[in-house]
């Protein structure tokens, strides 16, 4: 009698922190990687790290091209043995978007899930909280108060890669180096679509009660309606789902989209919400 044991290796997991932490603070991406490990039955976890240290890694969040960082991440991603057979990937905060980018702008090897924990898809209009140290956040309030869509804060602070003024939409598109470009605000790529289309299910996750993200809706894809900060539109009411620009429309479709929310303030995820929502998802 010929006996077949059959391994079913858990996917492997890849996170990338928000804006002021790194990849291995124990009391936060730290922790996570460990939970997930456990969680997943000894699951590979990868925590990007953007940088040669923590250090660099932190600071790297404030001020390293977001373009720049999409690459080091997928050179890094490419070169790990472990996860060339594909991943699922969790950012949070600013991590969201920016693995978002990487699903469209590095599709080997595959991204299957990407969940989003309070990534801010349509940019942000504000910017109430800096995380970061005494230095950083006075460098970034300088940098912002030059004007976020000047070439050289553009080129120098990564918070203003992802600003979107809706009192301005054309100036938005003209100098945006990172989000008016991914979400096909400024030409087309065909890529870009076809590489997000690829990812199994995107799954966005609102704090409802955030204090740090303006508007929090986009952390939903949404966003204010052009021309005036108060009024609010979805992302089923704008035009990257009424043109399809990204395939989400398609996905949404096709069940493949996913929208929770959280009543708490911005990464306050509570313990039974990794059980009852992430981690079922992680195992697919």
């Amino acid at each position: 009698i010929l006996l077949v044991e059959c391994n079913s290796t858990p996917t492997p997991v890849v996170l990338w922190h928000g804006m002021g932490d790194s990849c291995c603070n124990p009391l936060s991406m730290g922790s996570v990687k460990k939970m997930l490990e456990k969680e997943l039955g000894g699951a590979y976890v990868l925590s990007l790290m953007i940088g040669n240290n923590i250090a660099s890694d932190t600071s790297n969040g404030f001020f390293m091209d977001v373009n720049e960082q999409i690459d080091f991440a997928c050179n890094t991603i490419q070169k790990d043995p472990n996860l060339q057979n594909g991943y699922h990937a969790m950012g949070f905060s600013q991590g969201g978007q920016f693995l978002r980018g990487l699903a469209q702008k590095c599709p080997q090897p595959p991204m299957k899930q990407l969940i989003s924990v309070g990534g801010q898809h349509q940019g942000v209009y504000g910017f109430p909280h800096c995380p970061g140290s005494w230095f950083i956040c006075k460098e970034v309030e300088k940098l912002l108060d030059m004007g976020a869509y000047t070439d050289f804060v553009q080129s120098r602070l990564v918070q203003a890669q992802y600003w979107h003024d809706p009192l301005d939409e054309d100036k938005y598109r003209k100098h945006s180096r990172f989000i008016a470009d991914i979400n096909q605000e400024v030409t087309t790529n065909p890529e870009y679509k076809q590489n997000l289309m690829r990812v199994s299910n995107i799954t966005f996750v609102m704090f409802d009660k955030d204090t740090m993200v303006i508007p929090k809706e986009s952390e939903w894809f949404g966003f204010y309606k052009p021309g005036q900060d108060k009024e609010l539109m979805s992302l089923q009411d704008s035009d990257i789902w009424a043109e399809d620009k990204l395939g989400l429309k398609t996905m949404g479709g096709q069940g493949r989209l996913s929208f929770l929310k959280i009543e708490a303030d911005h990464l306050r995820v509570p313990a039974d919400f990794w059980t009852d929502e992430i981690i079922p998802r992680l195992k697919v």
